[in-house]
């Protein structure tokens, strides 16, 4: 199986330059992928740059690599941030990982009013951190040479206030508008918003609306929380010519 690390020694660096990975990553490469010397893998920066490289030396938590080919790719536009409801049994924890591997850009979590699971005080905090690991992870897994971002935890007024300032689309069940026709197909950032098990509340959904936010529904069926944000995902990558 093909592995992928993230390092941000291949911004700056060109083919035959020396690569070091330690830490997590080194720990990964050398105890779980087991590489070997001679071997060859790929790393990234996370920001479009790409390289191919050898290892040359392996201990037990390092391995030292040579850089012997370099890619450099667009990042795709547009750029779509999940900002998905918090829900409770991990089911938002998978809209995150899927939600990342089909190529979104960021992920928020958001503490809506019907989110069972409440994130308060230092939860807040060591939740979007969990999140942010999550993306990362889901990143490398992809193969991706644009990396995720994991983002802090957002209130609905903070999520209100980027309504007004980014194209949003709000996942409701019940809107009159399909997904497909609700993104504007020329636009350099979209917000795609999802809520919990319970819908999103509808003074939450007015405010959102009022601020400029457009509801749209999937299709005839009601998908879970943990299922929506990726669905839509798969379906705007078409639409959007994402997937080249």
């Amino acid at each position: 199986m093909a592995h992928f690390y993230l390092s941000d020694q291949v911004t700056g660096a060109e083919v035959g330059d020396r690569l070091v990975l330690a830490g997590d990553e080194g720990r990964h490469a050398a105890l779980v992928a087991r590489m070997r010397a001679g071997e060859r893998t790929t790393v990234g920066d996370g920001s479009g740059r790409v390289a191919s490289a050898v290892a040359t030396v392996v201990s037990k938590d390092t391995v030292e690599l040579e850089v012997v080919d370099l890619v450099e790719t667009a990042e795709p536009r547009p750029r779509i941030t999940l900002v998905q409801a918090l829900a409770k049994g991990g089911r938002d924890e998978l809209a995150v990982q899927a939600a990342t591997e089909l190529g979104v850009a960021a992920v928020a979590p958001w503490q809506a009013a019907r989110s069972v699971t409440r994130w308060e005080g230092r939860k807040a905090e060591t939740g979007s951190a969990r999140w942010a690991g999550i993306v990362r992870e889901a990143s490398k897994q992809a193969m991706r040479p644009w990396a995720a971002a994991g983002l802090p935890l957002m209130s609905t007024a903070e999520v209100v206030a980027l309504a007004a300032r980014v194209p949003m689309v709000v996942l409701d069940p019940d809107a009159d508008l399909r997904l497909v026709d609700a993104v504007p197909t020329a636009t350099e950032e979209l917000v795609l918003v999802v809520g919990p098990e319970g819908g999103i509340a509808p003074e939450e959904l007015e405010r959102l609306t009022a601020a400029g936010a457009t509801a749209a529904r999937m299709g005839p069926t009601v998908l879970r929380t943990s299922t929506a944000g990726p669905a839509a995902l798969a379906a705007l990558a078409i639409v959007l010519d994402l997937w080249p």
